[in-house]
């Protein structure tokens, strides 16, 4: 082997390395879904964490303006797609969380970092995430940013946390 053929060999194997996805601790209760590859689900890989205080949620609505970001009550007794799954977050590592979805299809997906506890969203400390990692910026988070398309398998989304930034509204640490 040439000095040539060796270094486009060491090359290869770093590009390699470097696209291979991060080992990640899957959470949730849906992770085992995820885990043994049994679709349909989605896989959330989350970046951007504050902190690792609070848990993660992961909420599955349907595909339509009008069911974004409802009540999952009403939801629920309307028969219509809803599913939340969280956990707390590991002390450190790269984190994912999976969500079971009923069939392949179109979704909006929210992920939310809730750092106080509460089932109510706080402005002021708790983190939120979407599909298509569009800036929030000040106002209510837009259906088309949450979509994403759920296929057979497990569904791979990888989605930045936002935070409140002062002045400028929502965006990445």
């Amino acid at each position: 082997m040439t000095t040539t053929s060796r270094a486009r060999a060491l090359l290869a194997f770093f590009l390699l390395l470097d696209a291979a996805p991060l080992a990640a601790d899957m959470i949730g209760q849906d992770a085992p879904a995820c885990a043994a590859g049994h679709g349909p689900a989605i896989q959330a890989n989350i970046v951007g964490l504050k902190d690792r205080v609070g848990e993660v949620w992961l909420e599955l609505y349907p595909a339509t303006e009008a069911d974004f970001l409802r009540p999952d009550e009403e939801l629920i007794a309307e028969g219509k797609t809803f599913r939340r799954t969280r956990s707390h977050l590991p002390a450190s590592g790269a984190v994912s969380i999976c969500v079971r979805v009923p069939r392949p299809g179109r979704y909006a997906l929210l992920l939310r970092h809730n750092r106080v506890g509460k089932d109510k969203f706080s402005i002021f400390s708790d983190g939120a995430g979407f599909p298509s990692n569009q800036r929030l910026g000040r106002s209510r988070p837009k259906h088309s940013q949450a979509l994403i398309d759920a296929g057979p398998g497990i569904t791979v989304a990888n989605i930045r946390v936002q935070y409140l930034r002062g002045l400028g509204g929502f965006g990445p640490l």
